[in-house]
């Protein structure tokens, strides 16, 4: 006989799969194949390029549009480095907590999406539910696009509606800022410093891009917001740099500087505009170095794109979700997501989650059971709406 597992059965084995965003997430997705399998639900698998990596998406009920998506990501960020009172890969509940890594971001929403779609399957529903898990979500939002394409390239019946997952306290989210980010490699030339006026430091003409992050910074932070980008925190575009690397010696000018860009961008900005206007710095700054010495220069490498999610006026998924939350705030954030790319796509979407995000990535991770259980409970809702 066929096991069926209540969603906490299912966050649970979905959480002892350790898939850091660095490994392979194979194993939890031939679980969760089989597991559909076994309910009769076929799944689609897209891998990546490497074959070590795979999206999943499945479909239960009529082959008609006008149904719904869930959709989550099955990877989560490393524990490296972090102090866990709990094995970080075993759920653990204390206090009204579920501890353990993608218990709030996103594995628990994962288990409640699994658990909706068994439980259309077994009491049928005349608009059909979507699943759609996806990887790397944690490195750039990678692994939604191809998978998305894959959705609708394959003839499977458009839903009205995308629920994008992630934690929001079970409030509706209707935007997002847009993500955008290089790899910066700069190139200098190595002389004895004390002959700097000869030589190229590509880590002081690399702090001279990252100080141009802060004047923008600055400058966007000075600026009126639009009606569009104010409800936003903050409410403008801004620019940084978390890493840096590079250098021999203290008395040597560094031959190399690595760092990533990044720009988290409100949705009355566009990609295209930032990009463009940082690759005009990026040339001002290449022909300083090169005006000292001709074998130096900047290398960019295009590490992510994440389109922002734009608010939609009378939106299916928006008016679906606040009927079934009685959520009626308005609420964006500032961090990224796969809604924007299932919108760029032509899918109605909205972000709508159970968990905090202040939870997310941190050590001691954890979701409230009383979050969990609202997290089913918008599900079991779901389901009724899908029979009518």
């Amino acid at each position: 006989m066929t096991q069926t597992l209540t969603a906490r059965a299912l966050m649970e084995k979905l959480i002892s799969f350790p898939t850091v965003s660095r490994d392979s997430n194979l194993p939890l997705i031939e679980w969760v194949e089989g597991y559909l399998a076994d309910h009769d639900i076929p799944s689609t698998r897209v891998p990546d390029a490497t074959g070590q990596k795979a999206a999943l998406y499945a479909h239960v009920g009529p082959q008609s549009e006008g149904g719904v998506v869930l959709s989550g990501h099955t990877d989560v960020v490393p524990v490296d480095g972090q102090t866990w009172d709990t094995d970080p890969f075993e759920v653990v509940e204390k206090d009204g907590r579920l501890y353990g890594r993608g218990t709030c971001d996103m594995k628990g929403f994962d288990a409640l999406s699994i658990w909706a779609m068994v439980e259309a399957k077994t009491r049928g529903v005349t608009r059909p539910l979507q699943l759609a898990l996806s990887y790397d979500e944690e490195v750039g939002c990678v692994g939604a696009p191809p998978m998305i394409d894959a959705m609708v390239a394959s003839g499977m019946p458009r839903a009205s509606a995308a629920i994008i997952g992630e934690p929001s306290m079970m409030k509706v989210v209707t935007g997002h800022k847009g993500g955008l980010g290089f790899g910066v490699h700069m190139r200098g030339f190595e002389v004895h410093s004390s002959l700097i006026h000869e030589g190229v430091s590509a880590i002081m003409f690399g702090a001279k891009l990252i100080d141009w992050c802060n004047v923008v910074n600055a400058e966007n932070a000075a600026k009126e917001p639009s009606d569009m980008d104010a409800g936003f925190v903050p409410p403008y575009t801004t620019l940084h740099v978390g890493m840096v690397s590079g250098g021999t010696a203290h008395n040597i000018t560094a031959k190399d500087c690595d760092f990533v860009l990044t720009f988290r961008i409100v949705p009355g900005e566009t990609i295209e505009d930032w990009t463009a206007r940082f690759k005009a710095k990026v040339a001002e700054i290449e022909a300083e170095m090169q005006a000292i010495h001709p074998d130096t220069g900047i290398d960019l490498a295009p590490a992510f794109f994440v389109p922002g999610l734009k608010p939609e006026v009378e939106g299916p998924a928006e008016e679906l979700v606040r009927q079934l939350t009685g959520d009626n705030a308005v609420g964006v954030v500032s961090y990224g997501t796969e809604a924007g790319q299932f919108q760029e796509r032509g899918y109605s979407a909205v972000i709508c989650g159970p968990g905090d995000i202040a939870q997310a990535h941190q050590p001691n991770e954890y979701i409230s059971v009383e979050q969990f259980q609202a997290g089913e409970a918008f599900m079991v809702r779901l389901l009724e709406s899908l029979k009518g």
